[in-house]
């Protein structure tokens, strides 16, 4: 995805067709622990400066990011061959303005209370630094780069973009 774009644009086509995310956050007993979310971010927000998520404030990612903010998100979309990683100083949020503009049909399951549900928190996810590797190759250039490198014992080249954006 190498072109003139600023980076959190390039950040934001390479995440924003991808749904969930792995959250990993630093439990109470100083142990890393990830859990799966669904990314609430919706086009004309400020998407290319936050990543939002609508969470229970009674389960554990909310009680951990109110010790530690340190978050990290992972993406992966297998088909495309793109991965990123991000890092974030996260918050919590109970605003309902924003509660409002990141609502959907779909959170209805998780918060049958609406956006006036006592439990719903916006998670507010600056990006704070960004990893991706977006890998243009298909398959099958892809298999033959590596049984090449296999073969020559050198390491595969070309395989792709591996950029690290720090914001």
């Amino acid at each position: 995805m190498a072109d003139n774009t600023h980076p959190r644009e390039t950040l934001w086509k390479l995440v924003k067709g991808i749904r969930f995310a792995m959250i990993t956050h630093r439990h109470e007993d100083g142990s890393l622990q990830a859990c799966p979310m669904t990314m609430a971010n919706k086009e004309g927000m400020d998407e290319h400066v936050n990543f939002y998520f609508l969470l229970d404030k009674k389960i554990d990612l909310a009680h951990c990011v109110t010790r530690d903010a340190n978050i990290q998100i992972s993406f992966a979309d297998p088909g495309e061959d793109s991965y990123v990683s991000v890092s974030s100083t996260a918050r919590l949020s109970e605003d309902r303005v924003l509660k409002e503009k990141l609502w959907s049909t779909a959170a209805k399951a998780w918060f049958p209370g609406g956006v006036d549900d006592p439990d719903l928190v916006v998670l507010v996810a600056p990006v704070t630094l960004a990893e991706y590797w977006d890998v243009k190759e298909n398959k099958l250039v892809q298999l033959y780069k590596i049984a090449k490198a296999a073969v020559t014992g050198e390491e595969p080249k070309g395989m792709g973009e591996h950029k690290t954006i720090r914001l």
